[in-house]
């Protein structure tokens, strides 16, 4: 696969850099839990089919859509802060994506950039903990944010350099991709997408397993 074409690398975070959909699909359940089993099973089907999507959206959408209440600030933000304290340890311990290191050795004059959904304060300092920080000189971003507006915003910043192409590993990351005119691959090791085959073949969207096999 030729790489060499493309100026900027867009990546995805959970699911593409990082083992983490999994574990924040269950710090998800247990933080709403509290509410029922019922609803924290609707609402986990809405997670899963709305991968890319920020905490803080999907929070509103259960107490909006699911619960169908309202509910004081402090409420959600009690949610938020739980699940929160339950992703953070398992980011620090999940498993980063093979090849990484490689795939940044192996284009080195490549700008890098993060999108993701996941908390950008919460991002960065992950990344920083972990050594991965330094990888991405484009910068890494999330919510409360859109990923959309993220990836817009920055292809029009000075520092952005075309070509481009996204590595994500939702239907969410690919429609950001088609709006902004970005090459997409999809990255399938770790998706918690289970049609995801289907939906590429369909979208004629190029596939691989992990960033290892590019690297």
């Amino acid at each position: 696969m030729n790489l060499r074409k493309y100026n900027t690398f867009i990546f995805d975070c959970d699911g593409v850099l990082l083992d983490s959909n999994r574990l924040k699909t269950a710090a998800f359940y247990q933080a709403v839990e509290s509410y029922g089993d019922q609803a924290a099973e609707k609402f986990i089907q809405y997670h899963i089919e709305n991968g890319g999507v920020s905490r803080y959206k999907k929070i509103d959408y259960f107490f909006n859509d699911i619960l169908k209440v309202t509910i004081e600030n402090f409420e959600k933000e009690r949610v938020l802060e739980l699940y929160a304290h339950l992703v953070r340890d398992g980011l620090m311990k999940c498993k980063v994506a093979s090849g990484l290191h490689a795939l940044r050795k192996k284009y080195p004059a490549t700008l890098w950039m993060v999108a993701s959904g996941g908390d950008q304060k919460e991002l960065r300092e992950v990344f920083e903990a972990r050594n991965l920080y330094q990888l991405f000189d484009g910068g890494i971003f999330g919510s409360p944010d859109d990923k959309g507006l993220i990836v817009k915003r920055e292809k029009e910043s000075v520092n952005f350099l075309h070509p481009a192409v996204f590595f994500g590993d939702s239907q969410l990351d690919h429609k950001v991709a088609k709006q902004e005119d970005i090459d997409f691959i999809f990255v399938h090791e770790w998706t918690e997408f289970s049609q995801w085959k289907k939906y590429c073949d369909e979208h004629q969207v190029l596939s691989i397993n992990n960033l290892a096999e590019i690297s």
